[in-house]
């Protein structure tokens, strides 16, 4: 039941999406877009009140649980930059707006871009972790909460192989060719030094 309801939030967190963007844009209701974009966490919400459920019910803990908390945690740790940067391309192509600029391409602008990423991902793993955590101690049965552990484990370890990859952007910087314009050099510049 909890991995049906996994994917049933994922399939509402889209439903909402679009529903939110196409009222706000399509139909010019931006107020209603944003109500329908904001009722998002409540999926979340209603994950974790069934899990806990399951677990109050006497069900032994399980991989389901842990991808519940994993799921909720990657919803918490990146799901406002999801929604803001298709929020960016609706408004462009819908709305009127100007095309959302997108993450720089080179040097250490782009490794700065790919650590606020990890951040989201680190935030993941905290919550996941958390959520976890508190289910074990819910439990209160070192026996019966082995699998909760290890799901603990695979969101540091998650985390840890994002933040390599983040590192790499720093350790090793694209650097632009040669023949790259002076509007894509400004670019990604810092923003500092864009005038």
């Amino acid at each position: 039941m909890i991995v049906t309801l996994i994917i049933v939030c994922e399939i509402g967190f889209w439903v909402l999406l679009a529903a939110g963007l196409a009222v706000r844009y399509l139909l010019k209701m931006p107020r209603a877009g944003m109500a329908l974009l904001l009722c998002e966490p409540l999926l979340e919400v209603v994950l974790l009140a069934v899990t806990a459920l399951d677990l109050k019910n006497g069900a032994d803990p399980s991989w389901k649980h842990g991808l519940a908390a994993l799921y909720i945690g990657y919803t918490v740790g990146h799901g406002h930059r999801t929604v803001k940067w298709l929020d960016g391309h609706a408004a462009h192509r819908l709305g009127e707006a100007p095309k959302p600029v997108g993450p720089p391409r080179y040097g250490m602008a782009r490794a700065r871009h790919e650590g606020k990423v990890w951040l989201g991902t680190l935030l993941a793993a905290a919550v996941a972790t958390g959520l976890l955590q508190i289910a074990m101690w819910y439990v209160d049965d070192p026996s019966r909460t082995g699998s909760l552990e290890s799901w603990q484990a695979t969101a540091w370890r998650a985390a840890g192989i994002h933040g390599l990859i983040a590192l790499t952007y720093a350790i090793w910087p694209k650097k632009a060719p040669a023949d790259t314009s002076a509007t894509e050099a400004a670019k990604d510049a810092p923003v500092g030094a864009r005038d």
